[in-house]
């Protein structure tokens, strides 16, 4: 157990998100947690999405979503009944209950259809597709295959704009760069300054929205810097997330990213729940 005062981890995926069905479950997250010293965790599910609803913003847009094999419906009911038995199991824990909502700005019926279903303490809105040759496309190494590097990222800078500007129903941005995890090699070093006015304009339309920024330590780790142009641009929160995959990662690389945090000028909130702070 880490002998660190370290905040809950509020991005966590098991076994009732479509890519973690081997991978982790609820009960072995749960009890990482303990082992981590942690006081809580939010299990925040994929839910994604494999074509338009009739009334969906992206349904407007003009181009269809591309393949999406291995994405599955989300099952509500299974999800809660688990969650209330892990409540039930860990009751040292604080156990939320979420989503990880990708581009609600575009599937915001479909994603609302979701939220209507179930009872959800914490919703975090993802950006891991963009639209290429009239497709919605998953940002990866085949679309970096295709795209020049920069471009790619600036396209994608657009559209997390175009994301936080919008009404879509989440209160978290997570893993605010998530492009950058496929990065080529061939392009050089990922220079966060490179694409600095893209993040500024996004945090500052995040702020403006009262929403909270998440420091993803699955992602390459936020610099100091980065933080500090949330704070600047007049950022109120940051949430901690893992972005779990497998139990033994809730929690991981916590002790510097609060760190990182602490130093762009964030604080612990109201008690060991809560967000950090101004």
């Amino acid at each position: 157990m880490s002998a660190r005062m370290l905040p809950p981890d509020q991005h966590v995926h098991t076994r009732w998100s479509w890519d973690t069905a081997g991978t982790s479950t609820m009960e072995l997250a749960c009890a990482r947690a303990v082992e981590r010293g942690l006081p809580g965790l939010a299990f925040t599910e994929h839910v994604d999405f494999t074509g338009w609803e009739h009334d969906d913003a992206g349904n407007h847009r003009g181009h269809s979503v591309g393949s999406r094999p291995r994405v599955k419906p989300f099952d509500v009911a299974g999800y809660t009944a688990d969650l209330a038995r892990c409540r039930e199991m860990f009751p040292q824990l604080r156990i939320l209950s979420g989503i990880e909502a990708g581009e609600p700005h575009l599937f915001s019926n479909s994603v609302a259809a979701v939220l209507n279903s179930g009872d959800f303490d914490r919703v975090l809105g993802s950006l891991h597709a963009i639209e290429y040759g009239g497709e919605l496309q998953f940002v990866d190494d085949t679309l970096f295959g295709r795209l020049d590097a920069r471009e790619l990222m600036n396209r994608y800078f657009d559209e997390l704009l175009a994301l936080v500007e919008s009404p879509a129903a989440f209160g978290v941005l997570a893993h605010c760069d998530y492009a950058r995890r496929y990065w080529p090699a061939r392009a050089g070093d990922y220079r966060e300054d490179e694409f600095e006015d893209g993040y500024r304009t996004a945090f500052r339309a995040l702020a403006r929205s009262g929403r909270a920024l998440e420091v993803n330590t699955r992602s390459p780790l936020a610099s100091v810097d980065l933080v500090r142009w949330w704070w600047q641009a007049g950022g109120d929160a940051v949430s901690f997330g893992s972005d779990a995959h497998d139990s033994y990662s809730v929690g991981n690389r916590f002790e510097l990213a609060v760190d990182i945090v602490e130093a762009a000028g964030f604080k612990p909130g109201r008690d060991r729940y809560d967000f950090w702070r101004r």
